[in-house]
């Protein structure tokens, strides 16, 4: 590589901004000009890519870097400075070959014509392809998957010209986090599950809810919304939809309604979902203080806690559903909503959705011991498949316990316990990994994480071999680094809950192990939909396709605090996750705020807020429950089913961001 004509290069550059009408403006821009001499800014040589600001071709510059290929002109500046777009001498996103040898793909987020808005198209279409082929064509979710990944693929190398390796080692990468740890949170949560139904002890669960409620929309509401979200708050990442699922399944719910109201109660506790995950990630990619993020998403979340138990009734039973429980479902939400604020703004933003879960639950089973609906709606038992007899075998004593359990009318107190026990095992497990700090630090270290408790606290992880992307600032994504923190993750976590369930239950180890093998036999499809989703979502997202979407939304004006959520929404809709989001969109938001005159704080929590409402019908998430309650391969009747909600209560959120950002409601934004 020839480095030893950038001085030279300069010098011409110089000469050619005197003869150039805009000398004096174009003359500022000489000091971000980058030396390809230095070693970290070798893969840059012989490019000038990736920037904002004067239009190279324009000035000459274009020659200056063909006659010194070892010079990398970088020119950075706002493009409102010179009214220009991007312009880039290597081609938008074109691999660059390094000294070693290895491409490189510097991301661009206007790769067609420099328009956002005409990229903002072909970005889409893998998201189009995805919802298409599920919602109107009801493709099974696996084929959907894939060929939206394929779809990926295509736009990534067509139009963001990615080499075609990076584009697959984006694929594989997605895949193999789909693997772990979000599959590897699943199959656990199931696993457990399907103990619990095969020992007989979720029929003995079943009896024991009847007794707080028989009604089917009460049930709903302690499981889908109390319940889950004192889950979410410990765990996250798709757990309580694979627990409460399954949970709402065993209590005589049909398939589709257990997983469209798991879906639908798991949004207002996710932007504080794993101790807080979401906004600690949100402060990262903003730096600004968690504990004014966790305030703003605690004055608007608020508002989806009180609604969504009515919704959940509602789905259960429609209007008559409303009508007839609307109580219990308003003392539940606003219990909850009440706990969420408080605690977000003067408690603890980590510990925020277990204690409003808490609050909530406690606060409707003490109601319903002064009120009860009019009119029940009662359930019958789904569950599962009875255990079958082996063809010799005489005496069984587990399959003995399991029939007499599901067919008993009334249970001991032990029996009891015994039923509650794997989810008293969660919740103790989590609330001591993720809230005991010696613990905590002990998991983390020992998976291999550095710098516990401060701010260089760094997960154990690896650099996706095959992978080279840098942004435009040339830093590495965040999301080229595979992250394999082993014993902290939540995955992992909810395995040492079965294995101490398995002494909870007493249950035999082959029979776990067997339990085991036939929960990966259940999966298998699920298995495969969610690696494709992830798939997508990672060449999506290191392609630069997502922020595409993004800056184009952003891209709105004043107009930009009603679609502020919208992009939340979209980022989850994407990644299946509220942190990804944040990670994602996190920055924009709080570029665009600054550039309209907005709140960014506000904008940045609209962004969490919103985000909260695209996990019910992202792919990821249906494959999830699909899976929890056997209808794999029917993720798209799930899809319809929700969709309405997501959209409907998204756009709710946008009309409470934007009445914050304006005169109505602006004493609510944190200052």
């Amino acid at each position: 590589m020839n480095a030893a004509g950038c001085g030279s290069a300069l010098k011409d550059y110089a000469h050619v901004l005197r003869d150039d009408p805009d000398w004096s403006e174009r003359a500022a821009l000489l000091p971000e000009v980058r030396d390809a001499t230095q070693p970290d800014q070798a893969a840059a040589c012989g490019r000038a890519r990736g920037v904002q600001g004067a239009h190279l071709l324009d000035t000459g510059a274009e020659a200056v870097a063909s006659a010194n290929p070892g010079c990398s002109l970088q020119i950075a500046a706002h493009s409102e400075r010179l009214g220009r777009h991007v312009s880039e001498l290597a081609g938008p996103g074109k691999g660059t070959e390094t000294g070693e040898g290895e491409t490189v793909y510097e991301q661009v987020f206007d790769p067609v014509s420099g328009s956002l808005g005409l990229s903002a198209i072909f970005a889409a279409l893998p998201l189009v392809t995805l919802f298409v082929l599920l919602g109107a064509f009801r493709v099974t979710a696996w084929i959907a998957g894939l060929v939206s990944l394929a779809v990926a693929v295509v736009v990534s190398i067509a139009v963001y010209d990615v080499p075609v390796g990076q584009s697959l080692d984006m694929g594989l990468e997605g895949a193999a986090f789909g693997l772990f740890p979000i599959l590897w949170i699943v199959v656990n949560a199931i696993w457990i599950y399907n103990m619990t139904e095969r020992t007989g002890h979720f029929a003995v669960l079943r009896r024991s809810f009847a007794k707080i409620s028989d009604d089917q929309r009460i049930q709903a509401v302690i499981i889908a919304f109390s319940f889950g979200a004192l889950i979410e708050g410990l765990a996250g990442f798709g757990t309580p939809v694979a627990i409460t699922s399954v949970m709402l399944l065993a209590l005589g719910f049909s398939p589709l309604k257990a997983a469209a109201l798991s879906l639908i109660g798991n949004t207002a506790p996710v932007a504080f979902g794993s101790i807080a995950t979401p906004i600690i990630t949100l402060s990262a990619q903003t730096e600004l203080p968690v504990e004014d993020l966790g305030a703003m998403v605690g004055r608007q979340t608020p508002f989806l806690a009180v609604i969504i138990p009515l919704v959940l009734v509602g789905v259960v039973d429609g209007a008559r559903g409303v009508r007839q429980t609307w109580p219990a479902a308003v003392v539940a939400g606003i219990t909850f909503a009440l706990g969420q604020f408080v605690c977000s703004n003067y408690i603890s933003v980590e510990l925020t959705d277990i204690i409003a879960a808490l609050v909530s639950t406690f606060a409707l089973v003490a109601f319903l011991r002064l009120w009860k609906p009019s009119e029940p709606l009662l359930g019958d038992a789904v569950g599962g498949t009875p255990p079958a007899v082996a063809g010799a075998e005489g005496h069984n004593p587990t399959l003995e316990r399991s029939v007499r359990l599901r067919d008993q009318r009334t249970d001991t107190t032990r029996e009891k316990l015994e039923a509650y026990a794997p989810y008293i095992i969660i919740i103790a497990v989590f609330a001591v990994a993720k809230l005991v700090d010696p613990v905590e630090r002990f998991l983390f270290e020992v998976s291999g994480g550095a710098g516990f408790g401060t701010e260089e606290k760094t997960p154990n992880g690896f650099a996706w071999p095959g992978l080279d992307v840098t942004d435009a600032d040339g830093e590495a994504p965040a999301a080229q680094t595979f992250q394999f923190s082993f014993w902290d993750t939540p995955g992992t976590i909810v395995l040492i809950c079965g294995l101490l369930t398995i002494a909870a239950l007493r249950v035999n180890l082959r029979e776990a192990l067997r339990t085991y093998v036939e929960t990966l036999d259940q999966l298998k499809f699920a298995i495969v939909t969610v690696m494709a989703v992830l798939a997508l979502a990672y060449v999506m997202n290191l392609t630069g396709m997502t922020t595409t979407l993004g800056r184009w939304i952003a891209g709105a004006g004043g107009i930009f605090a009603f679609l502020s959520s919208i992009i939340g929404w979209l980022g989850v809709a994407i990644t299946g996750s509220d942190t990804s989001s944040n990670a994602l969109f996190g920055a924009l938001q709080v570029e665009a705020a600054e550039k309209v005159g907005l709140d960014p704080v506000l904008l940045a929590s609209a962004n969490s807020s919103g985000g909260v409402l695209g996990k019910m019908i992202s792919p990821q998430n249906l494959a999830i429950a699909a899976a929890a309650v056997g209808m794999a391969g029917k993720e798209g009747d799930i899809f319809r089913r929700v969709l309405f909600w997501s959209i409907t209560l998204t756009l709710g959120m946008c009309v409470i961001v934007y009445l914050q950002s304006t005169a109505v409601l602006e004493w609510m934004v944190v200052k």
